[in-house]
């Protein structure tokens, strides 16, 4: 087991904190995240204006096309902010008062995005998404299956698949939450995925997913173009420098992490 208070110290400050109750690890909201989202939203979309579409967007259907692999999903095609909470009810998107959503933003449902974020140009929410309030998704940025918790921002670049983001935490330009791991060709030809496990004070533990990217806590500074692999667990308070590579693991908190020698070096002529 591990303490959620190694990650997490300002649960109660997020919209959703039922999600974290009685858990013995951190990554277990994102087992069956779809459908805790659907419960969610019948349970907090009370207040919302609902709606069979939003102005400024549009809505695609699988019907729409050849392909039924494109599904449904939110395109924006102009300048749109939420001026009261609304529910996109085809889609299963709640969105919170104040959320400014840029052109060019896809967003696919199940989805809950809070209030006052920034839903940048390029960004892609592929569904079953967690975003808390103040949060910023940016340009090029994906998010699937995945919690941001509040105040926190994935600007430029980013991958989030399968993780969880505490409060305040902060994604360096470039930088990515790997959530697959490598499989051998008879592991492809078989079509098997292994399920994660993660190495805790010396024993693997099995997470039950397939697909695990990592646990950022509180505070988590990511420098950019840092690469996480999948299965790594980053404590709260903790410095991530630019350009490091995670191998999967756990990390306590109150750390600063870097390269052995991240020092430039000057050579004369």
């Amino acid at each position: 087991m591990l303490p959620l208070e190694n990650f997490f110290t300002h649960l109660k400050d997020f919209s959703h904190p039922e999600l974290f109750e009685n858990l013995a690890f951190p990554w277990e909201p994102l087992n069956d995240l779809e459908t805790a989202i659907h419960t969610l939203i019948k349970t907090k979309a009370q207040d919302a204006k609902r709606v069979d579409t939003l102005a400024g967007a549009t809505i695609s259907h699988a019907s729409d096309h050849k392909n039924a692999r494109i599904g449904r999903g939110l395109f924006i095609g102009q300048w749109v902010e939420i001026t009261q909470p609304i529910l996109i009810e085809p889609l299963g998107i709640l969105i919170g008062k104040g959320t400014v959503l840029e052109p060019s933003a896809i967003i696919k449902g199940p989805a809950i995005i809070g209030g006052n974020c920034e839903i940048r140009q390029g960004a892609y929410i592929r569904g079953n998404a967690i975003i808390g309030n103040h949060c910023v998704v940016g340009h090029a940025t994906e998010i699937k299956n995945s919690i941001l918790m509040g105040h926190t921002e994935a600007g430029h670049f980013n991958y989030i698949g399968d993780s969880i983001l505490g409060t305040h935490v902060n994604m360096g330009a470039g930088s990515r939450l790997a959530n697959f791991q490598f499989r051998s060709p008879e592991e492809k030809a078989e079509n098997i995925i292994r399920e994660n496990s993660v190495p805790i004070t010396g024993e693997d533990w099995q997470t039950g997913m397939q697909k695990l990217g990592a646990i950022l806590g509180d505070n988590v500074e990511l420098g950019c173009n840092a690469v996480l692999s999948p299965g790594t667990l980053i404590g709260k308070d903790n410095w991530i420098y630019p350009n490091t590579t995670f191998p999967k693991g756990y990390y306590p908190p109150n750390s600063i992490v870097s390269p052995r020698d991240r020092k430039p070096k000057i050579s004369g002529k």
